[in-house]
């Protein structure tokens, strides 16, 4: 009876994880460049043969692969990514790679982040441009043109962001380790005047969240009746 009221425990502590990611998708389904979290459990057993008792792991996040719709801006300093890789900024936590490509100009001409975080190269030094020559022209590869000669090139990077990572701000993942620069991969570049959508279908991420809330009751309400069971049980044993 104990082994029962653990196991609906376990299944709490996931199904609550589970309601917190779910959330937090949902409040970022309109975030640019915004990479859904997902989780995946595994099975904790306990015991051996018919003793055993499978319990829910608290779970592990991981990150989507899965990429955010295309829309144009028509702003020179917007820039979407074509393929697998992200953009390098240079932040308080260190470098951090991010699909949002929303970038500006500061009046001594380096390309910044809205935040105000510098934008880096594939070496990893923060890119800066001539401010009296106006906006940059992209090519599909990152390289970019101020009247017509190469001046810098946005960074694309590549990481493994592992189970567990870790966030900065809204579409910001710090990496657990270097990121490498993307080279000679002909299916990634970036698009100038385009700028990447959440990856996020809030219709589906509600409907995963309202299946969530009810498991969790369910889950709740056996707790309840196990508990209840087993003061019943107290009190006829106690009576002999």
């Amino acid at each position: 009876m104990q082994n029962g009221l653990y196991v609906a425990l376990s299944a709490q502590v996931a199904l609550e994880k589970r309601l917190n990611t779910i959330a937090d998708n949902v409040a970022n389904s309109s975030t640019v460049g915004y990479r859904a979290t997902g989780v995946k459990f595994e099975d904790v057993v306990s015991g051996l043969g018919q003793k055993s008792v499978s319990f829910t792991s608290s779970g592990d996040t991981f990150l989507s692969t899965q990429h955010g719709g295309m829309t144009q801006t028509g702003n020179p300093f917007d820039f979407a990514i074509r393929g697998d890789a992200w953009f390098g900024i240079d932040t308080p936590a260190g470098i951090v790679m991010t699909r949002d490509g929303r970038f500006t100009l500061t009046p001594e001409g380096q390309m910044v982040t809205l935040e105000g975080h510098p934008v880096l190269d594939a070496g990893g030094a923060p890119i800066q441009l001539d401010p009296r020559n106006g906006p940059p022209e992209a090519s599909p590869d990152g390289t970019l043109r101020q009247d017509g000669r190469l001046v810098a090139s946005l960074g694309l990077y590549e990481f493994n962001p592992g189970s567990n990572f870790v966030r900065y701000g809204n579409s910001g993942v710090v990496p657990p380790t270097a990121p490498l620069p993307v080279v000679d991969r002909i299916e990634v570049g970036v698009a100038q005047g385009f700028i990447e959508e959440s990856n996020v279908n809030p219709v589906k991420e509600m409907t995963k969240l309202i299946m969530v809330q009810r498991a969790f009751e369910n889950t709740a309400a056996l707790m309840r009746q196990t508990e209840a069971s087993f003061s019943d049980a107290i009190k006829t044993l106690g009576s002999k």
